[in-house]
């Protein structure tokens, strides 16, 4: 596919806001004013860009989203928001549409003040830069201390047209459900309400970007924004319908992809892994236990040592407020069985070979609770060294 959304533009940009000639400002484009739902942090200290972000976007309809790099403009008062309002003037003055249909996102350190003067100086570049193949710039200029962009597309059909799904985010640190620190964008030319897509944004979000963790913190800045154009086609896709099926279904993959690279640069990490939670009372039960485990500061330092550990494991589910039974647990690593009916089941082979199953880049983690239907799942990766390195220094 080529990273191509009929009705949309994007742009990336230097804008002052970082040091040296990095991107740091970016901008997504409809060509007409576009169907848009969001999903937003529930974190109580929020940034002025989500506050203004979510206001304007219960009017339904969006044209450009304005982003910046480098600095959160969070916990930076009158001031932070009169910022966030004024760069969306100068940038609804240049571009020639409705001051109401833009709204702004930013990420970066917390309470430090946006550098406006050289960010509203950059915005004629930006808008100079915006094209249809301008997604990976974009990609580029909203990171911080990710270690690549984050893209991912699907095609589904809407009667014989096929139309595009184009998501792009952000996210290495600072990540854990409600919904998980990020911001993420997400363009469709598909035509359909935006009810409809409010709706789907908000289940697609919960299986995905709410099964993620990297280290336990909530943003401030937490936001995913969806556009619809509808220049892909005529006819309106309903929920129900089959081409709402397939839409749903590609929302979905693009989010769960997206939630997965976030994890796998989780900063530091070196293994992604998922905990599969099975045989639980109530699928609320399940999601409740992988969470816990996931989130565990000690497995995930298991993780980081490959070290088979199912005490910890168990320890994180039993405090996790799920229901089961610790008698009849079962768990493995990969295909390997390391606990079963709730005694453990390792000898030296199989504890060798699940230490090297935990080597690897990606693997799952299965925990069985008993004879119940609940299933659920959670993202999460290994912590080390390394993210307290990044964390220790980031602002200096």
């Amino acid at each position: 596919m080529s990273g191509r959304v009929k009705g949309f533009r994007f742009a990336g940009v230097h804008g002052g806001v970082k040091a040296g000639d990095a991107l740091d400002l970016g901008l997504v484009f409809a060509d007409e004013p576009a169907v848009a739902a969001g999903v937003f942090t529930k974190n109580r200290v929020r940034a002025a860009p989500v506050v203004i972000s979510e206001r304007r976007l219960k009017s339904g309809r969006c044209q450009a989203i304005l982003v910046n790099s480098g600095n959160a403009n969070a916990c930076t008062g009158k001031e932070g928001t009169q910022a966030a309002l004024a760069l969306t003037r100068a940038a609804a003055a240049s571009l020639r549409v409705p001051n109401a249909l833009i709204v702004p996102a930013s990420t970066g350190v917390i309470g430090v003040q946006l550098p406006c003067e050289n960010i509203a100086a950059a915005i004629p570049a930006l808008i100079a830069d915006l094209s249809e193949a301008g997604a990976a710039r974009f990609a580029r200029a909203i990171m911080t201390t990710d270690r690549g962009p984050k893209v991912a597309q699907a095609e589904f059909k809407v009667g014989r047209t096929t139309c595009r799904l184009l998501g792009i985010a952000k996210g290495a640190g600072m990540v854990h459900p409600n919904m998980a620190t990020t911001l993420a964008f997400v363009a469709t030319d598909a035509p359909l309400k935006q009810a409809t897509l409010s709706k789907l944004l908000r289940q697609s979000t919960e299986l995905t970007f709410n099964r993620a963790t990297v280290d336990g913190d909530t943003s401030t800045n937490d936001s995913i924004y969806a556009l619809a154009s509808g220049a892909a086609s005529d006819r309106m896709v309903e929920e129900k319908s089959a081409a709402g099926r397939r839409l749903a279904w590609a929302l979905t993959e693009v989010l769960e992809s997206l939630a997965k690279k976030i994890v796998a640069d989780g900063e530091g990490a070196e293994h992604l892994v998922r905990i599969d939670v099975r045989g639980a009372r109530s699928n609320a039960d399940a999601v409740q236990i992988a969470r816990t485990i996931a989130g565990s500061q000690l497995v995930k330092t298991a993780l980081h040592g490959c070290d088979p550990n199912w005490g910890r494991i168990l320890a994180a589910a039993g405090r996790s407020g799920g229901r089961f039974n610790p008698d009849h647990v079962s768990m493995k690593i990969g295909s390997v069985l390391i606990y079963e009916n709730g005694t453990p089941v390792m000898t030296p082979k199989t504890e060798a070979k699940a230490a090297e199953t935990m080597k690897r880049p990606e693997y799952v983690i299965s925990v069985t609770l008993g004879p119940g239907r609940g299933l659920g799942h959670y993202w999460t990766c290994d912590l080390g060294h390394e993210y307290v390195r990044i964390n220790a220094d980031y602002r200096t």
